[in-house]
């Protein structure tokens, strides 16, 4: 294999993002010096990155390598899969592929982003669309998951076929769409499938996800034990099947239905221009809601996960039109994100204290995760049959065990790999060929920088150990400001003591160190630092400030 990793007569696997972690998925098929990529997504900032909004994989690789890409396939419309397409496609300079609900989700990000004419999106054939790129031969394989048109796709090269699953689950009542069945499924198998690069996330659950059909009849059950009661009900806005369920519920328990988050708006417009959602219920405006008899109303809000600016958040703090009082019921039919718990438990808190009654997905059958469970898993291996499966999509404890599972089911070959593993698939036994660099790259502000960059660094220092400020006067004295040190009450001790310290310092300085600019600023940093850590134990990052000429 040459040195810059171009790929000879083999075919390669290479994850950037998703391998290791649940997010940012970001997959690369290699082969006869050419390369595909499958979906390009992002996650949400975490605290370990202050300030910062969304976090990205580190796609240099292929960046500098762009010529040699053929295409951008996305399997599903889900953020994890398509949210760093603005940021990045454009730069990439290849067409997009997706189906018709996914490619109108893409287009509006795009259009948001004013790169709709720089950016060749191509809509493929919903059910079993394919798409020839170089040695590579894609065809859409639909499968159920918590969105429309949910895919795994069928990578058909000159080395052997791989089932690239995508996000997916097993439904027998699924509501929107038509999943693959198991018969056609199995014919696949029949063909021959070498590797299965397969969803990790709910390895460790020992049971099937569920139905949406289940869910209708709970989330049935659930409003209808609350009559007399004003419910609002709160999900993921890309949940289609959700919503059409939550429509259903609304016309069967004879309630109108009232929409609280522009996400839905979109999201329900979105669908219903793709032919889903023909029967949903005309919304009611928040006056019209509010006017209504308690009993006979149905809110359908974002933010289960806890967002601050979203509606349930803000219906919450009593910042929003739509109120809730006490005795009135909120019903979680979502999946709490793990990262998720203080933002989720501060809306349940204060929901609590007005009295208002809450519902999980613990206390009643209101939600279904989009991803399989190990009898899914183990089903879906007998139906195909690989030579080998490659985890993904899980950090690495899911990973490990997903390989357990497959290895106890039968399949020949297990492949761990993580972000930035170079993997060969065939020919010959598959296993790590090398490890290429990889990274996270955030949101910061307009700008996206490197997740371990000096600004990151320097911003979490600044939260541990706050910020010092010494002005010079230019006579042998200085200014000292200490912002962020927990000495509310010493503070003018402490600043008296550290402007003393600084000057004693200057004092000390002998020969040309008196003069150059160098030394005087580190003798000062030193002084007031340490009168910092003498005073408060921390370590303030410390600026000097030199007079003006």
């Amino acid at each position: 294999m040459k040195k810059d990793y171009t790929p000879q007569d083999e075919l390669l696997f290479l994850a950037l993002g998703g391998s290791g972690e649940i997010g940012m998925n970001v997959n690369l098929y290699g082969c006869h010096g050419k390369w595909l990529m499958v979906d390009l997504g992002m996650s949400f900032g975490a605290n370990e990155y202050p300030g910062t909004e969304l976090l990205f994989a580190d796609i240099d690789f292929i960046e500098e390598r762009a010529r040699d890409l053929l295409g951008i396939v996305l399997t599903h419309a889900h953020e994890d899969h398509i949210g760093a397409v603005p940021y990045f496609a454009a730069e990439l300079g290849v067409p997009l592929y997706a189906t018709p609900f996914t490619a109108d989700l893409v287009r509006l990000k795009l259009e948001e982003a004013g790169l709709a004419r720089e950016v060749k999106l191509i809509v493929v054939e919903e059910d079993h669309g394919r798409i020839e790129l170089g040695p590579f031969a894609i065809t859409y394989i639909p499968l159920a998951h918590s969105i429309a048109e949910g895919n795994a796709l069928l990578i058909e090269t000159p080395y052997g076929t791989v089932f690239h699953t995508g996000d997916w689950k097993l439904d027998d009542e699924p509501l929107i769409g038509r999943p693959t069945t198991g018969e056609e499924l199995a014919e696949l198998g029949d063909e021959g499938i070498l590797a299965m690069v397969c969803d990790s996330t709910n390895v460790f659950n020992p049971y099937p996800s569920g139905s949406e059909g289940g869910v209708l009849r709970g989330l049935m059950e659930e409003v209808q034990r609350h009559s007399g009661k004003r419910v609002l009900v709160t999900t993921f806005a890309s949940n289609v099947a959700r919503l059409h369920t939550l429509g259903e519920v609304a016309r069967e328990t004879g309630r109108e239905l009232c929409i609280a988050g522009r996400s839905l708006d979109r999201m329900i417009k979105v669908a219903q221009d793709n032919g889903y959602l023909e029967d949903f219920p005309e919304p009611i405006n928040f006056d019209a809601a509010m006017a209504l008899p308690r009993g006979k109303v149905l809110i359908l809000a974002t933010g289960g996960q806890g967002e601050p600016r979203a509606a349930l958040a803000r219906i919450a703090e009593g910042n929003h039109p739509l109120e809730m009082a006490a005795g009135d019921v909120v019903l979680f039919s979502s999946r709490q994100i793990p990262g998720n718990e203080l933002a989720v438990g501060r809306v349940q808190n204060q929901l609590a204290a007005q009295g208002v009654v809450m519902v999980s997905d613990k206390q009643g059958e209101i939600h279904v995760s989009g991803h399989p469970g190990r009898p899914e898993l183990e089903t879906l291996y007998g139906w195909l049959r690989p030579q080998i499966l490659v985890p993904v999509h899980g950090e690495m404890r899911h990973m490990q065990e997903h390989a357990r599972l497959g290895k106890a089911s039968g399949i020949p070959e297990t492949l761990v790999q993580k972000n930035g593993d170079i993997v060969r698939l065939a020919p010959g036994r598959p296993g790590k060929l090398a490890e290429v660099r990889n990274g996270r790259l955030v949101l910061d502000g307009d700008i996206i920088v490197p997740a371990d960059g000096e600004a990151i660094a320097t911003r979490r220092r600044l939260a541990r150990d706050g910020l010092l400020v010494v002005a010079l006067d230019g006579k042998g004295g200085a200014q000292v400001h200490g912002i962020g040190l927990p000495l509310d009450e010493d503070y003018p001790e402490f600043v008296a003591e550290a402007e003393a310290d600084v000057a004693e310092a200057l004092r000390k300085l002998k020969g040309r160190d008196r003069n150059l600019p160098d030394a005087i600023s580190e003798a000062a940093r030193l002084a007031a630092r340490r009168a910092a850590q003498r005073w408060s134990g921390k370590k303030p990052q410390t600026k000097v400030l030199f007079p003006r000429a």
